[in-house]
């Protein structure tokens, strides 16, 4: 198999090697010039991950159509904000079967689509679209570090072919037919890792933090819910496994940028510095609008979303999550 990995970015520099021990080619596209010349060069990306040797059979361009052809299958491991844009550029290069795999977490702003649903928009035939999501840090993958994952695809033979493709005994794949529970929470847990990094910057406790985490996760359930999704899948990896790993772990660039922020750190500071992408900062106001298009209360991640584009304090937001009056623990979630 000729595998298209369309991003070069830590996970997806991560991905690229996983798809490597089991494809024949793997095609990476960056965007940066200098990037392609590391991986071809040296065979590390200089700039993510720069300890990780890429495995021989990966390669890298800056060329799309170069990257996608003859590709079997296609994954894309962009940003949420520039997923859109690439997809236009990639569909032309794109056959009408050829199965895709999305590693991209986060809504859409305005429309609310879910980042495989951005994929199908742009490419067509959303059937043959899948989404991976789980307490995946591109840091231990590319070490063999044991983890796990689950893919969702509307055709279960779709999830089986990259479920084939990833595999390993490090890298465990469950299947799941819930598109739309896996990427809401994959969406929905950088937000809540934000509101724990904050928490941790302003000195708060493990208390404090097991609130966060299980109230974010309760909200994350309600959205869920309301689009359609199952609520079970957020006890899953997607669900609960990636909101462990991305709130309490130090590779986590959401809770780092929330405890920086805490400290006075903007986000285009953190952004600028890290040449990293904050996805929890973009889904706060996305996430936003979808809950409140379809009527679903998600007070931390309206919090983050206050703070980061309204100018409220995080004091004035403490305040007004502190003031709501507690009410039925699984409130949302029945019809």
């Amino acid at each position: 198999m000729n595998v298209a990995l369309i991003g070069s970015g830590s996970w997806g520099t991560a991905v690229a090697g996983l798809a490597a021990a089991r494809a024949e080619h793997v095609t990476m596209w960056a965007h940066s010039e200098q990037t392609a010349v590391g991986i071809n060069g040296e065979h590390r990306n200089p700039r993510y991950l720069v300890d990780y040797e890429l495995p021989g059979n990966v390669v890298a361009t800056t060329d799309l159509s170069q990257a996608l052809d003859g590709a079997d299958s296609i994954i894309f491991a962009v940003p949420s904000t520039h997923l859109r844009s690439v997809c236009h550029q990639a569909a032309p290069f794109i056959a009408a079967g050829t199965p895709v795999l999305c590693l991209t977490k986060g809504i859409e702003p305005e429309s609310g689509l879910l980042m495989s649903e951005v994929i199908a928009s742009e490419i067509g035939n959303e059937s043959r679209v899948a989404a991976l999501s789980g307490p995946n840090h591109a840091e231990e993958i590319c070490r063999g570090g044991l983890s796990a994952a689950v893919i969702a695809s509307e055709d279960p033979q779709i999830g089986e072919t990259f479920k084939d493709l990833l595999l390993s005994t490090a890298f465990r794949i469950y299947l799941s037919q819930d598109m739309t529970g896996v990427e809401v929470c994959g969406a929905m847990k950088n937000v809540i890792a934000i509101v724990c990094g904050i928490s941790a910057g302003t000195g708060s406790g493990d208390n404090t933090l097991a609130l966060i985490m299980t109230r974010g996760l309760a909200e994350i359930s309600r959205l869920v819910h309301a689009r359609g999704g199952q609520a079970m899948t957020c006890m899953g990896l997607a669900g609960m496994g990636d909101l462990i790993a991305t709130c309490t772990s130090e590779h986590s660039r959401n809770r780092t940028f929330g405890y920086e922020f805490a400290h006075g750190v903007s986000l285009d500071e953190y952004q600028e510095r890290t040449h990293m992408v904050v996805e929890g900062a973009v889904a706060a106001r996305s996430v936003s609008e979808l809950a409140r298009s379809l009527g679903v209360d998600i007070p931390l991640t309206f919090a983050v979303e206050q703070t980061l584009y309204n100018g409220v304090t995080l004091d004035r937001a403490l305040e007004i999550l502190t003031d709501r009056v507690p009410s039925q623990e699984f409130y949302g979630l029945t019809d």
